[in-house]
């Protein structure tokens, strides 16, 4: 019979724990688009039905979610908003830094009709109710016949959607929750702790702020470490868009929406559970892009390795103004 060396033991003990404790990350990719006009988008599996609300950031309480979804795993990009442009009537304008940088001066108007068409190019029921043409106008309200009823009455989106904004407590649960131990971390990283601050890449517990303002945000895909979900760039890189209105209402079309995960030039402390901002739903600021989320799709979710091993493992091995401005 082989015998392993003493010392051996420990560091094989140390790797069986960090296999079992590794989580998969349940990701589908969808395909949108025709011919030369198609584009991929990664969602991200975000389980734990009926998690336990966080009652330590802003707003109080936060997080909680009744359902399952998924979230898309980076943020959209300027290639996907130009492959829409040349797929149907509506242009959406953005600002210009690269096909695969995150898609800024995109008022919350403007992510919604992206968003309705994800939708209806697919053969689904719009998210929102524009009921005039213009790209940039606000929204109606959904009658409470029509509107999403999950989690609680939300006369934004409609209850056959199936892609959207991420509301406020979606985006929450996504950014924050561990859901290896059932608890909320202060920044969107993958151990909950302040990330370190890069210009671009994708070390874990790493995120793009803290750079100069002429640099402006990385690629998606290069946005930082990834969140205990698997989702990368909510911190830093630029703000997204919620859907949800800033008084959590969703009462009023006009008023403004919450904003929060930072940007390339934040410090620290607008990355955490305790920073949440707002806008104006037709502004369109150069720090402010968006993200999709959407109902889950079981039938297409795949697993995905996970990124490092995990929390106890760790343990043992010991400038603009108005609507083409700068959000602070």
């Amino acid at each position: 019979m082989f015998l392993l060396p003493k010392f051996a033991y420990p560091l094989l003990a140390l790797f069986t724990l960090g296999a079992a404790l590794q989580l998969p990350v349940n990701a589908s990719v969808t395909t949108f688009g025709t011919g030369s006009n198609q584009f991929d988008m990664t969602f991200v599996e975000i389980g734990n039905p009926g998690n336990v609300d966080d009652t330590t950031g802003d707003p109080n309480p936060a997080g909680s979610v009744a359902y399952t979804y998924q979230m898309g795993k980076y943020e959209v990009s300027e290639d996907m908003i130009d492959k829409f442009n040349a797929s149907q009537s509506l242009t959406i304008r953005h600002d210009e830094r690269g096909a695969n940088k995150p898609a800024t001066g995109v008022s919350w108007n403007e992510a919604a009709r992206f968003v309705n068409w994800l939708n209806t190019s697919q053969g689904y029921q719009a998210a929102y109710n524009f009921s005039t043409g213009g790209v940039n106008d606000n929204i109606a309200l959904w009658s409470s016949a029509e509107a999403w009823q999950l989690g609680g009455e939300n006369l934004f989106r409609h209850k056959e959607a199936h892609y959207f904004l991420p509301s406020m407590d979606e985006w929450y649960k996504a950014a924050y929750y561990n859901p290896s131990t059932g608890m909320y971390g202060n920044y969107p990283s993958l151990d909950g702790n302040e990330p370190s601050a890069v210009s671009s890449g994708t070390a874990d517990n790493t995120a793009v702020y803290g750079q100069s303002l002429g640099q402006g945000p990385a690629d998606i895909t290069s946005a930082g470490g990834l969140s205990a979900y698997g989702i990368m760039g909510l911190g830093g890189n630029v703000f997204e868009w919620e859907e949800t209105e800033y008084d959590l209402l969703n009462d009023s079309v006009s008023s403004s929406r919450g904003v929060r995960g930072g940007y390339w030039g934040s410090y620290s402390g607008n990355l955490s559970s305790s920073v949440r901002d707002y806008d104006g739903p037709d502004y369109e600021v150069v720090n402010i892009g968006f993200r999709v989320a959407s109902l889950s799709s079981s039938a297409d979710v795949v697993p995905e390795p996970g990124s490092v091993l995990v929390w106890g493992l760790l343990g043992l091995a010991g400038f603009f103004v108005g609507r083409k401005r700068l959000r602070k």
